[in-house]
């Protein structure tokens, strides 16, 4: 068991035991290091398939490091990911060292969101919030722009959509059930709570529509449906342009198949709007 006091970074440890490494543990540190969020957020079959290895090869690889197992390191290797990647100090530290223009990042990034919904899989995540009895919304920390902008207009277009907050989410959630669809935003780093609710929608047969930034995101294996985007820094947070471009194409394609439900209340909403006078 690795005893240190705190979360060691993973090439370090690698360091240490580097000239007692066998062949096979010397490609598994490399793909490691090279790519460190399959450690961080792959399985044992993940990394091993990577590195056309087998799965105890992995775990003794793991226990070379000091570890109990492939648990224990990854724990480590995400609490290093943390710390590294997304602090926005580090950010602010390192966001030169690309030479991309803000600009740049921004339209990778939008043309990452716009691919991740053509042809027809726009109106494939968008079907299940045109036919839920409710629709939930959860984000993570990164991520409330998209929920906030997903939720504030497809209210407009449909009824019974719902906007979780942490804080009253048990309440909340008590009554979900499989008639119901939920739209998840989470990035690295991702939320324990948006993935616990997520999991809980899930056993209660609501519908799962996850946005996310990865395969490995927590997200895939409880999703129904879901579409990865790009999230860039931008300066020392991550930005929001690309998840709220996702949000609103799916907003689009909900009224455009609600269509005549979606018009009208969007009328009458009007209406009410012109009566109380809300704009000069």
């Amino acid at each position: 068991m690795n005893t240190m006091g705190g979360p060691t970074a993973t090439r370090d440890l690698v360091a240490a035991v580097s000239s007692e490494l066998t062949p096979t543990e010397r490609r598994i540190a490399e793909a490691v290091l090279a790519e460190p969020t399959l450690l961080a957020f792959g399985t044992v079959s993940d990394l091993a398939g990577r590195v056309r290895t087998s799965r105890p090869s992995v775990v003794r690889f793991a226990r070379k490091l000091g570890f109990d197992g492939y648990t224990q390191l990854q724990r480590n290797a995400r609490r290093d990911l943390s710390r590294r990647l997304a602090r926005p100090s580090e950010r602010i530290r390192h966001e030169d060292e690309s030479g991309r223009s803000v600009r740049g990042v921004l339209d990778s990034a939008i043309a990452s969101a716009f691919e991740a919904v053509q042809g027809e899989r726009l109106a494939t995540l968008a079907a299940p919030f045109v036919k839920a009895g409710r629709v939930w919304v959860l984000s993570g920390e990164t991520s409330q722009a998209g929920a906030h902008a997903f939720h504030r207009r497809l209210s407009i277009v449909r009824p019974g959509v719902h906007l979780l907050d942490e804080h009253s989410m048990g309440t909340d959630l008590s009554g979900a059930g499989s008639d119901d669809a939920a739209i998840v935003f989470d990035f690295f780093r991702y939320r324990s709570r948006v993935i616990t609710a997520s999991q809980f929608l899930a056993d209660a047969g609501v519908t799962i529509v996850a946005v996310t930034d990865s395969p490995l995101s927590p997200l895939v294996e409880i999703a129904d449906l879901w579409c990865e985007i790009e999230v860039p820094a931008i300066g020392p947070f991550d930005s929001s342009v690309p998840v709220v471009a996702i949000a609103e194409s799916l907003v689009s394609q909900v009224a455009r198949d609600l269509h005549d439900e979606a018009t009208a209340r969007i009328d009458r909403i009007e209406a009410l709007w012109e009566a109380t006078e809300v704009f000069l």
